[in-house]
């Protein structure tokens, strides 16, 4: 949100506006956006007026902080597309390498990046290619299976990584390795694997000669980048062996040529389907070129089995042994239980991102395998960058309801920034408060952020409670729908307490606050987990007379109503006292004889208005519970005739 010059506002305060703006225009670093606010209090500016200054200062540092991740992600988006137009035009494997190094360099920012190969023969790994070495020790060095960090990454087919190798006693030190590591003065290491199906043919690092702690997308982009360096060693192989076919077999031309085609076919695929990923396409467009690739159906799930996307086939649910199946072994296998159909995990590294099933294919020659296995990879850059864009917008989304449950900030400017990610505040709200099991927590803030995008509405975190604010005027009904659905999310019993209908002030609607239904909210989740009722979701009116005594604004006479309503209303048209028989009735202990005598009626005009009664209230209305609700609703309406 880019801060606004009012037409109210001072010639100080509107220059340095517009200073922020220029700051912002030109990158300028963090701390120079510091100098409009101290050039306003030199120049002797108003409380208000540095106020207002101060809050364009906050404004304009995250709009700084989000274009400097924008940035970092084109550089990673710019990187990985050069490294498939690389691919696609191999001709040079270490060419290639040194590009892969490099880039991994420039994305991760680290000191150095290297990688190395395994020698099937000698039973170990060696040293390839590096970026940033100064040691020649350690360029020419050799890590034998299960030696070192690389070693252990190269024998487990799993990444590792350190914040200080030589304090790290995981790793199996030897006397070579951490000279090598202590000539280089590297301390910070993360190792991937470099896998072809289930086997891996080496290992890329990346590391830095100051401790330092390697984040999980880091991993995921180390892992995709090695993923790449994988493809360019096997494609370099497959090309050497059509190579030496050639030179030894002139009478096998044809089938090198063949092998030529399916090899262009796959690595014209493999840039076409990139090309897609990288110019923003979604899920749907993605699985409609992989399908028109493969000439079959395509489905796209994500790690959950939610479906994605899905083009020229029925709805599947993901295989749970094929999906595991696959991201053992590296290769896209068959599914059992549907003919012609194959399933191949989507991974980036170890992690699981989701799977992609192709349908209508009883026989998928090697070559429409391995293109079926790349456009899983190309799939994998799709969910990251998904994944990548949701957290985004969910950050976006938690700052705005904090700033909403804490009114904090302009109700115009809160309105503003609301439909800038497509929530209406003008619309009644329902807030809930919504509580799990605490190890579950981080999971249940992901599933009810997915709940809230769908329904148009925020999600964050609030008092260390997982906080909802949808779009509904029923917040009840909302809560116990929310209950379900973020318990089958996690397969436990998730409370919710809601609240409302709310409206931000200043909005136009006026019928209450969101910081006030938080409040309601949360004394109803509490009523809730006390009285034992875990896995439900419920507001305050749900509650019957508990809901009365917890409300910030009681509603008495909505409680009476909702209680004794259809007999008030029976007395109403008909002239009958059925409301004086039921006070009787509880007074007496209900006792028939007794209410009989204090009526001056015969007992059988007793029991023919209890029936009555039982019809209009329903089957239970004498049962312990519900008759406390009765006997309330009653002492609370001769206390308004009273009056």
């Amino acid at each position: 949100m880019l801060p606004t010059v009012t037409a109210t506002g001072s010639p100080r305060t509107q220059g340095a506006l517009r200073t922020l703006l220029d700051l912002l225009a030109a990158g300028a670093p963090a701390e120079d956006f510091a100098r409009p606010a101290a050039r306003a209090r030199a120049d002797g500016a108003s409380a208000a007026e540095l106020a207002e200054v101060d809050e364009a200062t906050r404004v304009a540092l995250r709009i700084r902080r989000t274009l400097s991740q924008h940035r970092v992600r084109e550089a990673e988006l710019t990187a990985l597309f050069d490294t498939a137009s690389d691919l696609a035009a191999l001709r040079d494997l270490d060419a290639v390498l040194r590009a892969i190094v490099h880039r991994a360099k420039l994305l991760l920012g680290t000191d150095i990046t290297y990688l190395s190969l395994n020698d099937e023969t000698a039973g170990d790994t060696y040293m390839r290619v590096t970026d940033g070495s100064v040691a020649a020790s350690f360029q020419q060095v050799r890590l034998g299976m299960g030696e070192g960090l690389g070693g252990l990454v190269a024998q487990s087919a799993r990444p590792y990584a350190t914040d200080d190798y030589q304090a790290d006693n995981r790793f199996h030190h030897t006397d070579t390795i951490d000279g090598a590591v202590l000539d280089e003065g590297l301390r910070a290491i993360l190792g991937v694997p470099l896998r072809l199906g289930s086997r891996v043919i080496g290992v890329l690092y990346a590391a830095d000669r100051t401790p330092r702690r390697f984040a999980r997308e880091e991993v995921a982009l180390l892992s995709s980048l090695a993923d790449h360096a994988a493809i360019a060693i096997d494609g370099a192989r497959l090309l050497e062996e059509t190579r030496t076919a050639l030179g030894d077999l002139g009478a096998a031309n044809d089938t090198i040529r063949a092998h030529n085609q399916a090899m262009h076919r796959t690595e014209e695929a493999h840039d076409h389907l990139t090309d897609l990923v990288l110019r923003g396409a979604d899920a749907t467009e993605v699985a409609a070129g992989i399908a028109a690739l493969l000439d079959g159906g395509i489905l796209i799930h994500d790690a959950d089995g939610t479906e994605l996307a899905r083009t020229g086939t029925a709805p599947l649910t993901p295989p749970v042994d094929g999906v595991a199946a696959s991201r053992t072994s590296g290769r896209a296998v068959p599914v059992e239980a549907a003919a012609g159909t194959w399933v191949c995990a989507v991974l980036a590294g170890p992690e699981l991102l989701g799977s992609i099933a192709l349908t209508g294919r009883p026989d998928l020659p090697d070559t429409d395998r391995l293109l079926f296995e790349r456009a899983g990879i190309v799939t994998a850059l799709l969910l990251l960058l998904r994944r990548s864009a949701a957290e985004t917008e969910d950050r976006v989304r938690a700052e705005l309801l904090y700033d909403l449950l804490t009114a904090t900030g302009d109700g115009g400017a809160l309105a503003a920034r609301a439909r800038r990610v497509g929530v209406q505040l003008s619309r009644p709200h329902a807030v809930l408060v919504a509580h799990g099991e605490a190890a579950t927590r981080q999971r249940l803030l992901s599933a009810a952020a997915q709940s809230a995008r769908t329904r148009g509405g925020l999600a964050g975190i609030h008092h260390d409670h997982v906080v909802l604010a949808v779009p509904s005027k029923a917040p009840g009904r909302c809560a116990q729908e929310m209950a379900a659905e973020l318990g089958k999310a996690l397969g436990s019993p998730v409370t919710v307490g809601a609240a409302g209908a709310a409206a931000e002030p200043g909005t136009g609607d006026g019928t209450g606050s969101l910081p006030t239904a938080h409040e309601e909210a949360q004394r109803c989740l509490s009523a809730l987990l006390a009285l034992g009722h875990t896995g439900n979701g419920a507001a305050l009116p749900d509650l019957g007379f508990l809901g009365v005594l917890l409300g910030d604004q009681a509603d008495l006479a909505g409680y009476v109503r909702n209680t004794l309503g259809p007999v008030l209303d029976y007395d109403a048209r008909r002239g009958t006292e059925l409301v004086r028989t039921l006070d009787a009735y509880f007074v007496h202990g209900a006792s028939l004889t007794r209410t009989k005598t204090a009526l001056h009626i015969h007992v059988n005009t007793v029991v023919q208005r209890l029936e009555r009664i039982g019809r209009l209230l329903g089957k239970d209305w004498n049962a312990p519970a519900r008759s406390l609700e009765i006997q309330l609703a009653l002492r609370l309406h001769h206390l308004a005739q009273d009056l």
